[in-house]
């Protein structure tokens, strides 16, 4: 059964008043993979009385008083996605599709929907607390760089004036949250949960265990200064080693709480196995249903959590660096629910996780000892304490595949090859060949030049191609015919145009053709968005270049697609800005000719 979406459902209920109220940019989904219906199913499984309001109206606060006021406090979330990438594209243009609306209709959610939501809750009833929550409030929850406005933003608990912020996944907060209100404590009272963010007047005491980062006017005056907060954020991200965090806005200090405690398997197992409908809202039915649903409904998250440490991912901020895995008792039990859907073919799309053969923490120390400040388990190397294990994966997958009526298991969620080929037990990357691929497997190498690649925090290219040997003589040796689809990103901090033309040639050698491309996208929380606005590597401190203008960004792109005619133009101005007219002519390994082809002709 849905929670209330209306008076009429509450009555149904026995409901005089809500508990508590989650208004989401999100369509309302009741599937494990959305953060609102985690939450809501959470808070109602603790005997709260939870209503959703999903993607209001936002000109008015009618639509904020359906269902009432609630008794304890409203919960505010973005969606699934930071409203602002929702909505925008790297170019700064509308998209044209909300995935996560119905029909995929777009216009459904305001910009910065948390602060516009909160504005109108505000209207709508005077004295209730506001706790905001989700992607859009965990990576805005300090000051931080706004690539759509280009400018340093107040931490958004400042900008939407709410009570309190929740970062991170929440479940576990929020519960003892909850308890705290509903025994009587007042939201201001309450500053001693681990992951939260809450505001508290300058009083002149300064507290010697806690980080006082720089102040929001050093940051918004002092690009260096800001990249230096991003590294001590960045730093404190581990519940085990961080401290309290304190950013100064005048007569107001904004506190961060350490972050919670990883999820146990059994918290985990918990959160999952929950009465999820695994369904949109019957109201969409007839209105198109909710797009990205489809790509989750039939899908498992085994584990969260990712030490692979990417630069330009902003997982470290919101899930942390410690692997938490589910049972698989919990995993194969929701496969077969799965299996009883009406509409299920026979295929699991995933069982995976933001890595999906992380299934454990990277070493034992980090259980005690929390993750290293400075140092990463992959980057530059592997570290020598990694433990590289794929045996309880290989487990699990073998569990779900004989599920009856299950015909294939996929795995669609990242694989880490650098961390697959540390492996001396060649079982998982046989089994991934032979039973968990659809044809093609995509992975993400995302560059190929060391300058680039090291400002991405990802491995050399010599483990792409070690893994590329491997993946092809594989797929030969069991008469498969499977292809290997690299996911790349151009105009990266440190990416030059030279690094770009090193990509072109390389696709060209190995003959790789790119499925996607993406320009790299500024989001708040990473640490590639900090050198993007400030220039400065926040780990190193050291300068570096960082491609900004259209026309650089535009050249970058089209070589990583050299042979389309479309990009011919801006591959030969790259080309020869460069100096590489060597790579012009009908010669061999020439990326174009020297004259333009006609319309339509790829040269291959």
């Amino acid at each position: 059964m849905f929670l209330p979406i209306t008076k009429e459902d509450m009555q149904k209920r026995g409901w005089g008043t809500c508990d508590f109220i989650l208004v989401t940019g999100d369509a309302y989904v009741d599937h494990p993979s959305y953060g609102a219906a985690v939450i809501s199913r959470i808070l109602e499984a603790d005997g709260y009385k939870v209503g959703i309001i999903a993607q209001p109206k936002w000109d008015s606060p009618d639509d904020f008083m359906k269902l009432g006021k609630p008794k304890l406090a409203f919960l505010v979330t973005a969606g699934n996605m930071d409203s602002m990438v929702n909505k925008y594209t790297t170019a700064k243009k509308v998209r044209k599709k909300d995935a996560y609306s119905p029909g995929g209709a777009s216009g459904l959610r305001p910009d910065r929907a948390t602060i516009v939501y909160t504005s109108r809750i505000k209207q709508a009833y005077k004295g209730v607390p506001i706790i905001l929550g989700g992607i859009e409030a965990s990576l805005r929850r300090l000051g931080h760089y706004d690539y759509w406005s280009d400018k340093v933003r107040k931490s958004i608990l400042l900008d939407a004036k709410a009570d309190m912020l929740v970062y991170g996944m929440g479940e576990s907060t929020i519960r003892k949250l909850a308890t705290r209100l509903s025994r009587g404590d007042t939201i201001n009272e309450i500053t001693d949960l681990k992951g939260i963010v809450y505001k508290r007047k300058v009083n002149g005491e300064k507290n010697r265990d806690s980080i006082y980062l720089p102040t929001f006017e050093e940051i918004l005056a002092d690009k260096k200064l800001y990249a230096k907060s991003f590294r001590l954020q960045y730093e404190n991200t581990d519940s085990i080693i961080a401290s309290e965090l304190i950013e100064n806005y005048g007569v107001w200090d904004i506190v961060q709480t350490p972050p919670s405690k990883p999820m146990t398997t059994e918290e985990l197992d918990h959160s999952y196995d929950l009465p999820y409908t695994r369904s949109e809202h019957p109201s969409y039915k007839n209105i198109g249903g909710i797009p990205a649903l489809s790509e989750v409904k039939f899908s498992l998250t085994s584990s969260r959590g990712c030490f692979g440490g990417c630069n330009y991912c902003a997982l470290t901020f919101l899930q942390g660096r410690t692997i938490q895995a589910r049972s698989h008792e919990s995993l194969v039990k929701e496969a077969e629910k799965i299996t009883k859907d009406k509409d299920f073919k026979g295929y699991i799309h995933d069982v995976g996780g933001p890595t999906a053969n992380f299934r454990k923490p990277s070493c034992t120390k980090q259980l005690t000892a929390g993750v290293c400040k400075t140092k990463q388990c992959l980057f530059p190397e592997p570290c020598s304490l990694l433990e590289v294990d794929h045996s309880d994966y290989v487990s699990l997958l073998r569990k779900v595949r004989k599920i009856p009526g299950i015909k294939k298991v996929f795995i669609r969620s990242g694989i880490r090859y650098d961390y697959l080929l540390e492996d001396k037990d060649q079982t998982f990357m046989n089994e991934l060949v032979e039973h968990h691929i659809s044809g093609q497997l995509k992975i993400a190498p995302e560059h190929v030049s060391k300058e680039v690649l090291d400002a991405m925090g990802r491995p050399t290219v010599a483990g792409f191609i070690e893994f590329s040997k491997k993946y092809k003589k594989i797929n030969k040796e069991k008469g498969l015919k499977q292809y290997l689809i690299p996911y790349l990103i151009s105009s990266h901090p440190g990416s030059k145009l030279k690094h770009a033309i090193e990509l072109a040639e390389f696709l060209r050698d190995y003959g790789f053709i790119p499925d996607q491309v993406q320009d790299f996208y500024p989001t708040p929380g990473t640490l590639s968005t900090t050198m993007f606005y400030s220039g400065y590597h926040p780990v190193t401190g050291k300068s570096i270049f960082v491609p900004k203008s259209y026309q650089e960004k535009a050249m970058q792109r089209a070589l990583i697609h050299y042979n389309r005619p479309e990009n011919y133009k801006l591959v030969k101005q790259a080309l020869l800005q460069e100096g590489r007219s060597d790579l012009i002519g009908t010669g061999k390994g020439c990326l174009i000719k020297s004259y333009e082809p006609r319309k339509g002709k790829s040269r291959r």
